[in-house]
């Protein structure tokens, strides 16, 4: 693996029994790189995010994450220096957890707060986080009474809560009105602007949730990579059109990309 490199998918397979639903997959993030997955259900999408996430293991192939090879490393340290939100994550945290508490303790990439000791400088990140993504005011909340919406909010600032080198998220505006999604977006979009964001890897099935931003996209189907690479080449009529098996038009109007059947 380069030094330039944050990420290395070399030569990757998952199998179930005797069927691959995964790969082979060969692709590499540098830093800096803002990366979206697309593809229609099943197409292996969450499988690949949980690998990059340290989460689940190829049945083949080598991945690398941030210098490390997986199989190699202790994992729990490894993770501390990804940030991941999503479904998986969601389900997990407790109930009554406050909003504050949520985030404060991904700083020990735990979920739920014990007896940690968290100092000032914590507390603090936590609350300038919940402030960027526009929850703040929400901080002394049990995490279970919160929308769909603030959830995915309070799951972004979580995953930023160690300076990750690495951030993952798995359909961050999944289930948003438009309203919603729309705020989530502008706020992340102003978020990984900042030259010392770390590389993101966003997954999801719709063409309008590709933040402003994104370099690199890689569309999925059936398990493998149909086309990769920036995103102005991939995501055009003819690739997303044979990838998610329907005449599609995209328009791109400087900064955000469109899609509508094709007439």
């Amino acid at each position: 693996m380069s030094n330039e490199e944050v990420l290395r998918v070399a030569d990757v397979s998952v199998r179930r029994g005797t069927r691959t639903i995964l790969g082979p997959l060969t692709f590499a993030i540098s830093p800096g790189e803002r990366w979206v997955i697309l593809g229609p259900n099943g197409a292996g999408k969450s499988t690949l995010l949980n690998l990059l996430a340290t989460r689940a293991f190829p049945t083949s192939g080598k991945i690398f994450v941030l210098g490390k090879e997986m199989g190699k490393v202790d994992l729990f340290e490894l993770r501390t220096r990804i940030g991941l939100a999503g479904v998986g994550i969601s389900e997990d945290i407790p109930y009554e957890e406050k909003v504050r508490d949520v985030v404060v303790t991904a700083a020990y990439a735990v979920l739920g707060r014990w007896n940690e000791d968290y100092d000032l400088w914590d507390e603090s990140r936590a609350v300038a986080l919940l402030t960027t993504f526009g929850v703040r005011d929400l901080a002394d909340r049990a995490y279970g009474t919160l929308s769909e919406g603030e959830k995915k909010r309070v799951q972004i600032s979580r995953a930023l809560m160690a300076d990750p080198e690495l951030l993952l998220l798995d359909e961050p505006t999944a289930g948003l009105d438009v309203g919603g999604r729309e705020d989530l977006l502008r706020r992340f979009s102003e978020f990984s602007s900042d030259p010392l964001a770390p590389a993101t890897v966003i997954v999801t099935h719709h063409i309008e949730e590709i933040p402003v931003g994104t370099t690199h996209a890689l569309l999925l189907k059936d398990g493998a990579i149909a086309v990769s690479g920036p995103v102005q080449q991939v995501v055009t009529d003819e690739h997303v059109s044979a990838v998610f098996g329907v005449a599609v038009s995209i328009s791109f109007d400087g900064s955000r990309y469109f899609a509508r059947a094709a007439l």
